[in-house]
């Protein structure tokens, strides 16, 4: 049978898979610069404080239902929860509890969501097999360091085409982190990444839905799944990145395979990650950081807004244009309904996107006056807020990059105070402080499965009070 595709030949192109594989398994933590280590730190405290911080919303609860039965031994903790499941299911819940908020970290260059996937994996895999804290560190930065790349590759095409990047790169990421952690040869290393290719998947048609969070955690538990098969040399493609029929060619019309290999140990993509302020899609938080700076700016005023037009980036409208969100989860892909809580409650927590807020009167109200413009000349990190007053009277305000960019990054008190707003509603305070510490003192612990069980805290008797 003929095809029309145009598939570049295994000549055409190098061998991808195996060089990175070479990187991947000799690299060691001290070839890891200071500065990139204190990044993944960074990267894993605000993980935990946002899977601890999800551990009981209703997503969780009907996930863990529906596996609880199948699950095997229970090694592994569910954080923030007194449920213990097998590895592999462990690994796809603290994947979803960790991404159900839209909280998590950013790599900004693919919005990939970059530690969901890796250090949910990693942590399931260190219950069940002690792992040191600073091997799950240089573990943790090797995943995300492979699944940026990746992303890197064949982005924006890829996402463009309508997959979920997060789940796609993500399983690489998991892949590369657990594998090097169990000590998988460059052979295994190989098999696992032909096995974590064909299980790479994540449609964008599912952002507003309990299936989102899905894809981090599907991609934590396969990428597991992949170097765990690895290990008992079940084989694989040794080309799953590059072959004609392989990753990059089969799901996306760009493959440039320098962001892959060029520089690697020298320019890093995981010292370039960043947090978010805001509970909601990346390309919203410009809107908010506005709305509230306005809101701080006209105080009373508010209630005297006649109508706000927007002028956003294209993508900011292709993704969260939903003028009318029904539920929580919708509303983190309305700008409309994000720029209406800022204004009115400067608000853009997870509190702001709770099913009673996207319906609340005065909400909605404010969303219908509220319009926005697509203009290719704005950054997609950018906008303009123009804000028209029942008076006739206007006030403009331009946001040229968002508090949590890495141009106005978080600093470590802001992600502790982060993490310790999401935690303490779970956990206690006293287990959050304790939770955090014990986080930030990761490479000096013998055993990164302390984590989670201090992670459980109060949550059972939370848990029992709220029904879950």
């Amino acid at each position: 049978m003929s095809s029309n595709v145009e598939i570049a030949t295994n000549a055409e192109v190098p061998n991808v898979t195996s060089q990175l594989v070479d990187w991947i398994v000799d690299i060691k933590g001290s070839d890891i610069p200071t500065e990139v280590r204190k990044e993944g730190l960074r990267t894993f405290v605000n993980w935990i404080g946002c899977a601890v911080g999800g551990a009981h919303h209703e997503t969780v609860d009907r996930a863990l239902a529906a596996v609880m039965p199948f699950s095997g031994t229970a090694t592994s903790t569910v954080l923030g929860r007194p449920e213990r499941l097998d590895a592999l299911h462990a690994a796809l819940l603290n994947g979803i509890t960790s991404h159900v908020l839209d909280y998590d970290d950013t790599h900004l260059k693919t919005i990939i969501h970059p530690a969901g996937p890796v250090a949910s994996a990693l942590l399931a895999l260190a219950e069940l097999r002690p792992m040191s804290g600073k091997d799950f560190l240089t573990a943790l930065i090797v995943g995300i360091e492979v699944e940026c790349r990746i992303g890197n590759s064949v982005y924006p095409n890829h996402y463009d085409r309508g997959w979920h990047i997060t789940g796609t790169a993500g399983v690489f990421g998991a892949a590369a982190a657990t594998g090097k952690a169990i000590g998988l040869s460059k052979q295994q290393m190989r098999w696992a990444f032909g096995l974590a290719a064909t299980q790479a998947s994540g449609l964008r048609e599912m952002f507003g839905t309990m299936t989102k969070s899905f894809h981090p955690g599907r991609a934590a538990q396969n990428g597991l799944m992949s170097a765990l098969l690895a290990e008992a040399n079940f084989d694989s493609s040794e080309r799953g990145i590059e072959a004609p029929r392989g990753f990059a060619n089969v799901t996306s019309t760009k493959q440039d395979y320098s962001e892959i290999l060029d520089d690697l140990g020298t320019r890093w993509e995981s010292a370039l990650n960043s947090y978010k302020p805001f509970a909601c899609g990346i390309v919203i938080h410009p809107t908010i950081d506005g709305c509230q700076q306005i809101r701080a700016e006209i105080g009373d005023r508010v209630s005297a807004i006649k109508s706000i037009h927007l002028t956003t980036h294209p993508l900011v409208l292709e993704l969260t244009g939903k003028k009318t969100p029904r539920t929580g989860l919708e509303g983190k892909f309305s700008v409309y309904h994000s720029a209406a809580a800022a204004l009115l409650k400067g608000d853009g927590a997870p509190t702001a996107f709770t099913d009673e807020m996207v319906n609340l009167p005065e909400i909605t109200g404010l969303r219908d006056r509220i319009t926005a413009t697509a203009d290719p000349e704005c950054h997609e990190a950018s906008v303009t807020i123009d804000v028209t007053f029942e008076d006739g009277s206007r006030l403009s305000k331009h946001v040229e990059r968002a508090i949590g960019s890495k141009d106005v990054p978080l600093t470590n008190e802001q992600i502790d105070a982060k993490f310790i707003t999401q935690s303490a509603l779970v956990i206690g305070e006293e287990a959050t402080r304790e939770l955090l510490a014990a986080a930030w003192n990761l490479e000096a612990l013998s055993s990164v499965a302390d984590i989670a069980g201090i992670s459980v805290g109060q949550s059972q008797t939370k848990a029992k009070a709220t029904g879950s």
